[in-house]
């Protein structure tokens, strides 16, 4: 036991030193660069949208309802990509969970 005490005081002490402390929450630490959190934050929205627009398009072309489920879903993944962003950056999440 005692040696199992000090691999896990060792591992958080590497990982404080890497910047790599992890923190609760479903969309874990966020990048320790400014390029990485602006990369994650454009992913975020971009991927949201992408399957918000795929949806809509594919309920249309099988419902035959051009445009409106295109226009309703791409406002739905536009919603859940700032949501998403919002849930990121948001610190009350963190200390939650």
């Amino acid at each position: 036991m005692a040696e199992d005490d000090g691999f896990e005081k060792r591992l958080r002490q590497a990982r404080a030193r890497q910047g790599m402390d992890p923190k609760p929450g479903l969309n874990g630490p966020l990048p320790s660069s400014n390029w990485g959190v602006g990369f994650r934050a454009g992913v975020e929205v971009v991927s949201a949208l992408i399957v918000g627009v795929a949806i809509g398009w594919f309920l249309d072309r099988w419902l035959g309802t051009w445009p409106w489920l295109f226009l309703l879903f791409f406002v739905f993944g536009s919603v859940a990509g700032v949501m998403n962003v919002f849930r990121l950056f948001n610190p009350r999440n963190a200390a939650k969970k």
